[in-house]
């Protein structure tokens, strides 16, 4: 068995013993049944990662001896910042595990015209904790000790009133330019990705009034999940480390 990676959302210092998060300590002790004195590594999002020897409190209370720190990057040089249509339940946790073992550095859920999700405030605040652990799951997984950004969902207008020195991508299966014919800049990518259904023509509109350039993928009209990763790949194979 490989050593497990987890994240954990505290200060790590080395040569103490911290406790693990109960979701944590079930993954260890009753998932994986790890015995105390199994190596494990731990990251909280600080660009390190430390090596640390799991300790047993209790049969359902884990904590770990923090051994060393150790400084590794497998971060992209291209910065992206992904706004995501939000889509329906596992088609959303899908882009964002993937998207973050792609390399994203930000990610914030859109709420558009043909968004499926009606929320109130609360059921909102547990969606963002939900797409939240799908992050630090994916981190775990792929082995970053960053983790990417993950703002709060706000609307399509919101987003694109944002300001940005990203270059604005959004994609469009008429476009004339391919996304390998734009140049990045030194902050990198912001990309509009449209929900299940796509953009409306109203917001189509409103985003290339926004300063968001239409990028061709192909003649095909692909999936909302399928059209953010694969417009990432693209991105990261001609700008960034793939």
């Amino acid at each position: 068995m490989r050593i497990p990676r987890i994240f954990h959302p505290n200060s790590i210092i080395v040569d103490q013993t911290i406790d693990l998060t109960q979701e944590a300590s079930k993954h260890l002790l009753t998932v994986l049944r790890l015995k105390e004195g199994h190596p494990i590594i731990l990251f909280n999002g600080d660009g390190n990662e430390y090596s640390a020897t799991l300790q047993m409190e209790s049969k359902r209370q884990a904590s770990a001896l923090i051994e060393a720190q150790l400084t590794m990057s497998v971060e992209s040089p291209l910065p992206i910042h992904l706004g995501q249509g939000i889509s329906k339940g596992e088609r959303m946790d899908f882009v964002l595990q993937k998207s973050v073992e792609l390399g994203v550095t930000e990610i914030t859920p859109i709420i558009t015209e043909r968004c499926p999700i009606k929320l109130n405030a609360e059921r909102w605040d547990k969606k963002q904790q939900h797409w939240f652990k799908v992050i630090t799951s994916a981190c775990e997984q792929c082995g970053r000790n960053v983790v990417p950004t993950l703002h709060e969902a706000i609307t399509l207008h919101e987003w694109l009133s944002q300001s940005t020195q990203q270059l604005r991508l959004t994609l469009d299966p008429k476009a004339e330019k391919t996304i390998r014919e734009f140049k990045p800049n030194q902050h990198g990518f912001r990309l509009l990705i449209g929900p299940e259904g796509g953009l409306s023509d109203n917001e189509i509109y409103q985003s290339s009034e926004s300063g968001f350039n239409a990028a061709l993928l192909g003649p095909r009209v692909l999936r909302t999940e399928t059209a953010a990763l694969a417009a990432i790949t693209v991105l990261q194979s001609h700008f960034g480390d793939l």
